[in-house]
């Protein structure tokens, strides 16, 4: 691991790992069975960021007002930006290939509480499906890293409204069960949301609950067996992969296309030459990524598109800098925020 601070992390994951992930499950057992989550189609509620914070948050292509095309709305992992996770790879590739895009800036470099960064996700997808397209309104198409791989399907379980404006719904390396890391970086105090990626979280339980998939939505989560941030992640039953529910999923492993493939969880939100393949390869087609579209050439690249060679050390060199700088400074929290009204069938907000 490049960054000092998260190897501080997963050394302490290599001491209590073991009775992290027994304490998780049990925990996460008896949270399903006590909480009273919403029921699936209970209406969302008013969002309660203020419209100019979540205006400005929200960054388009010229293009997006006037293509027909679906838009894609990228999304950046925790402790990014999108300009530091996506101006150097994704932006420019997606620029080259003449696809309208939007970005998402959540809330403190994504590090503060996740079901308020829901919101900005929220009005994301709404405003950007208002433009209407040649067959009227259109659908969203959504490209995430980690923390933002995850963060719609907040969205999607609890403002219902939003499923009808998403056609692909793409993770890379998503925290979608949380993560084993996250317990021991909380052990005394950490970022709120650290505290809600762990994998035996209140948070995760609910993102989970019920259905993780909805119809008329295909999903396509990338995930690399060397992910050493989202863990476990080695095979299907991994952290990132999803399952229950009615939209059509694919879990692709890029190892899948490209045996013996070496892309750590930095590497796949930023360079990754097969996770970016996946993704357009979804974006581009009916349903989720296929793997057997993906050239087998594409395991012979260093870099996926977008990320100029010349620049790159300097440029994965600051990458790596903002996260580590975040997540060393971030204000720490003694315990995880709590679930907000909404996610329970009691609220009457």
């Amino acid at each position: 691991m490049r960054d000092a601070s998260i190897r501080g992390w997963l050394r302490a994951v290599a001491v209590t790992g073991g009775v992290i992930v027994l304490t998780g499950v049990l925990l996460a057992m008896v949270g399903v069975a006590r909480a009273g989550y919403a029921p699936l189609n209970q209406p969302g509620p008013k969002l309660e960021v203020s419209g100019r914070l979540l205006r400005a948050a929200l960054r388009c292509t010229p293009e997006v007002a006037s293509d027909p095309r679906e838009p894609i709305l990228l999304i950046p992992g925790t402790t990014l930006t999108p300009e530091a996770n996506f101006s150097w790879n994704y932006e420019r590739a997606l620029t080259a290939l003449g696809l309208p895009y939007c970005t998402v800036e959540l809330p403190n470099h994504a590090m503060s509480d996740i079901q308020v960064a829901a919101e900005y996700v929220v009005y994301a997808l709404r405003r950007m499906s208002s433009f209407e397209g040649k067959n009227g309104a259109r659908k969203v198409q959504v490209i995430g890293y980690s923390q933002g791989g995850m963060v719609p399907r907040w969205a999607l379980r609890f403002w219902p409204d939003t499923r009808k404006l998403v056609d692909d719904d793409v993770g890379l390396d998503a925290s979608n069960h949380g993560t084993v890391t996250a317990e021991a970086a909380c052990l005394e105090a950490c970022a709120p949301a650290v505290w809600q990626q762990r994998d035996n979280s209140a948070f995760t339980a609910a993102l989970n609950s019920y259905a993780e998939t909805f119809p008329a939505i295909s999903y396509t989560e990338v995930y690399s067996q060397n992910d050493e941030i989202v863990v476990p992640n080695l095979n299907e039953q991994g952290s990132s992969s999803v399952h229950s529910g009615a939209g059509e999923i694919a879990n692709i492993a890029v190892q899948e296309v490209c045996p013996g493939h070496v892309a750590d969880h930095l590497a796949m939100g930023s360079y990754d030459p097969v996770g970016y393949a996946l993704a357009i390869d979804a974006v581009t087609h009916a349903g989720p990524a296929q793997a057997s579209r993906i050239a087998a050439t594409v395991c012979a690249e260093p870099f996926q598109p977008g990320v100029d060679p010349s620049t790159f050390a300097q440029d994965d060199a600051k990458y790596d800098q903002e996260i580590s700088e975040v997540f060393a400074t971030y204000p720490r929290s003694k315990s995880e925020p709590p679930l907000k009204c909404y996610v329970t069938a009691s609220c009457r907000g």
